[in-house]
């Protein structure tokens, strides 16, 4: 389902730490690997009048080196130009399947392939975006590692609020599973925002007719292949539930739809995406808008 992969890098060490974990992604089909550097116009000036090209393609190859180790096909390229843009547009003229970003720590506002970068391609993309959350080796300025394990197939935790977009990032998760995933976590959240204060006494209610969509997901899930199921409806701040149950159920990989192309507003899947995104500690897989 995901053959084909772009891997943005920036060489920094967070970007090894992304390229270092992606073997999981094998079991979900993927077999080549366009390891992609975008550098800006002043920047890929300053590479060519230098005539210092030598130390970038060394660290290409090595990332290729490593990525090639995990059983990756892989073609390496650096182009010049805006990196939200380029790789965005790339995946989509050049029909990838999934596109793969790293984010640092719990903030995405920094203008790097690992932090704001990463945060344009959730907002532009037409595929799909797998968000791999980084941070850095207590002690070791320059060395990085990946928040969880990435195995992406023992606990997939999918997050709806039962809307058209989350429909078709749940034909994702049922691929996932299809594809060999182990376990599935079906999450919904009541926000509180909007219950409270005057549909309070209605929150029971409106508990049991989740839980009864989630059911019927459930159902569609073991057709598909997997019978270790869970479902969780919770009742509070969307995103702040979503991370605290990838956290205690121990998710390895969180699947949510987006609006693609621009998020909007305060919607769910828009905001919530983004901020569970920068607090999960788990990858996060966004699956775009087909509108």
């Amino acid at each position: 389902m995901f053959e084909r992969l772009i891997v943005a890098t920036d060489l920094s060490p967070a970007s090894y730490a992304v390229v270092s974990c992606l073997a999981g992604l094998r079991a979900y089909g993927a077999e080549q690997c366009l390891l992609l550097q975008c550098l800006s116009y002043r920047d890929a000036t300053s590479v060519a009048l230098s005539y210092h090209s030598e130390p970038l393609e060394e660290m290409l190859n090595e990332q290729k080196d490593i990525l090639q180790r995990q059983g990756f096909v892989v073609e390496e390229r650096i182009v010049a130009g805006s990196a939200k843009r380029e790789i965005t547009r790339i995946a989509q003229k050049e029909d990838y399947d999934l596109i793969v970003v790293g984010a640092q720590g719990h903030s995405l506002l920094e203008e790097k392939i690992l932090g704001g970068v990463a945060y344009g391609v959730m907002n532009r993309s037409t595929k799909p975006v797998l968000v791999v959350p980084v941070e850095r080796k207590p002690g070791e300025e320059n060395s990085c590692k990946t928040v969880a394990r990435c195995n992406f197939v023992d606990h997939v935790l999918f997050a709806t609020d039962f809307s058209q977009m989350a429909d078709n990032a749940f034909s994702c998760v049922e691929q996932l599973v299809a594809a060999g995933a182990k376990k599935v976590t079906l999450v919904h959240v009541q926000d509180k925002t909007l219950i409270e204060p005057h549909l309070r006494d209605r929150l029971e209610e409106f508990i049991a007719r989740d839980q009864e969509r989630l059911a019927i997901l459930k159902q569609a899930l073991v057709k598909a292949g997997t019978s270790e199921i869970d479902i969780k409806v919770c009742y509070g701040t969307p995103y702040l539930e979503i991370t605290r149950l990838v956290r205690e159920q121990e998710a390895h990989l969180v699947v949510m739809g987006t609006q693609g192309r621009g998020f909007v507003g305060e919607t769910f899947l828009g905001s919530v995406s983004h901020n569970v995104v920068r607090h999960s500690i788990a990858p996060v897989l966004l699956i775009p808008s087909l509108s």
